[in-house]
């Protein structure tokens, strides 16, 4: 099978991340050697771009504009060919041929230079061991993120009954690109995962005051959220607790207001227009700091709020204001810089805010929440859910004394409203959520009078692997589409 990544972009992350290099290892790469090196590897800043909002597009959050709009932007016909694609459920390829996959490339990059850190750091002649091992723990991280990403976009949600034969992503887990390589399963992908976890959280650091840097927090978060992937729920709320027990602040968000005529920084502080919302390595909520891929990473000004999501954000709210929806969404126009641009009875998209794409406290609320619900602790899982909601919602009113159906749903209703385009989660949760049997539902989309639907259970859910790949690797299998 022929390597199916540029060998430039491979290259690229290594030859710009570091500058003192001993020897060439394999032919053509250069693999540091000193520890100082390998540290800047894993802070080189092309890292911190991750899973990209655009997969959304085939969830049920957005709407699209009409030609006519003032916000030309959430026109239909100013979508990439791959946002048309996907947003009117193509059958097939959502790439063109010659097309790469950017999001694809960038996660193979990533994980490229993890491996030259697994694989190199503790044989590094300097340093101390402990330095070498917790720089090791930090790569096993930033690699089973981007596996764990890969595998829930172009895969089948992990099912135990189907997982060891569902097709998952190509494993790679040396720097050397002549290897052949195959799809794995779903199975492999996970255990691979939950291996780097294990392996790394030992070893990773207690403290640090740099957000980017992966503590024992994230190992207990992200351990939670594969957990919950996966179904073992007292699993994912041993682990949340674990992450909450060494951070657990949530942003009042009744202390921010917003202003007009401007992008970023449209979200301030009440009183002060000069301080923005805090961004990811100022927000104490951030457990480990990821953005957003580059390209459409936030999807700001770009989408309308679609009906369903609307009335996920009134639900549960008994007359309170849900803040969320108040400080990130604008109604009916909006003003991002001089003119003010018109959109009647629609509701847009425009917090102008990066957030946080690797792992937050409110989503280890959530999965603990969750997972107590499911296995029967409802009240436990409330009182989880109302503490969110009083950082969350201006007046909130407790809410108590509900079944086991009822709290998983405004557990899933309260994801969807804390985490609406941000990296891809909701088409993540609605794949989780058919796999689960608790939510398959039909997905309208409309371009101008037309309408658009597909189950949440159809394969179309699973985004293709591009035609350029394929083209180098003709034997890669596909799921049908």
């Amino acid at each position: 099978m022929k390597k199916f990544f540029s060998l430039a972009l491979v290259a690229s992350i290594v030859f710009s991340g570091c500058n003192s290099y001993l020897d060439v290892k394999p032919k053509g790469f250069t693999i540091p050697e000193l520890v100082g090196d390998f540290e800047q590897l894993l802070n080189n800043t092309s890292l911190l771009r991750t899973l990209p909002a655009s997969f959304d597009f085939l969830a049920d959050n957005i709407q699209s504009g009409k030609r006519t709009d003032e916000a030309l932007a959430t026109s239909f016909d100013s979508y990439s060919f791959m946002l048309r694609s996907l947003y009117t459920f193509e059958h097939g390829p959502v790439l063109e041929g010659g097309d790469s996959d950017s999001y694809w490339d960038a996660a193979y990059n990533h994980i490229f230079t993890y491996n030259v850190v697994i694989n190199n750091v503790l044989n590094a002649p300097d340093g101390k061991d402990a330095e070498k091992k917790r720089l090791w723990a930090e790569a096993k991280i930033g690699r089973a993120f981007e596996y764990l990403s890969l595998v829930n976009i172009y895969a089948k949600h992990y099912n135990e009954a189907t997982a060891t034969t569902d097709l998952g992503v190509p494993l790679i887990l040396v720097e050397d690109i002549n290897q052949k390589y195959e799809r794995v399963s779903v199975a492999k992908i996970y255990e691979l995962v939950q291996t780097d976890l294990e392996d790394a959280l030992p070893f990773l650091a207690t403290s640090s005051s740099n957000k980017f840097q992966p503590l024992k927090t994230v190992g207990f978060a992200f351990l939670s959220r594969v957990a919950l992937y996966k179904g073992d729920y007292a699993a994912a709320l041993s682990n949340a607790k674990e992450a909450l027990k060494l951070n657990a602040y949530l942003e009042d968000y009744s202390q921010f207001t917003t202003k007009l005529k401007t992008t970023w920084g449209r979200v301030h502080y009440k009183g002060d227009p000069s301080k923005p919302f805090p961004e990811i390595r100022f927000n104490n909520e951030t457990v480990w700091g990821r953005m957003g891929a580059s390209s459409y990473g936030s999807l700001n000004g770009q989408v309308y709020a679609s009906s369903d999501l609307l009335a996920t954000y009134k639900r549960d709210m008994k007359g309170t204001k849900d803040m969320r929806y108040d400080l990130f969404f604008c109604r009916d126009s909006a003003s991002f810089g001089g003119a003010v641009t018109h959109f009647p009875g629609r509701v847009l998209w425009g917090p102008y805010i990066d957030f946080n794409t690797g792992f937050s406290t409110p989503e280890l609320y959530l999965i603990a929440a969750e997972a107590e619900a499911r296995i029967g602790s409802t009240e436990e899982a409330l009182k989880l859910l109302n503490t969110l909601r009083d950082k969350r919602i201006e007046n909130n009113v407790h809410v108590s004394g509900l079944d086991k159906a009822a709290t998983l749903a405004m557990v899933f209703d309260e994801r969807r409203r804390e985490m609406p385009y941000v990296g891809s989660t909701r088409l993540v949760d609605l794949k989780r959520l058919h796999t689960t049997g608790d939510l398959t539902k039909e997905i309208v989309h409309k371009v101008e009078d037309k309408e658009y639907r597909m189950s949440s259970g159809d394969p179309r859910m699973i985004i293709p692997i591009s035609p350029k790949v394929l083209s180098l690797n003709p034997g890669m299998p596909q799921y049908e589409r």
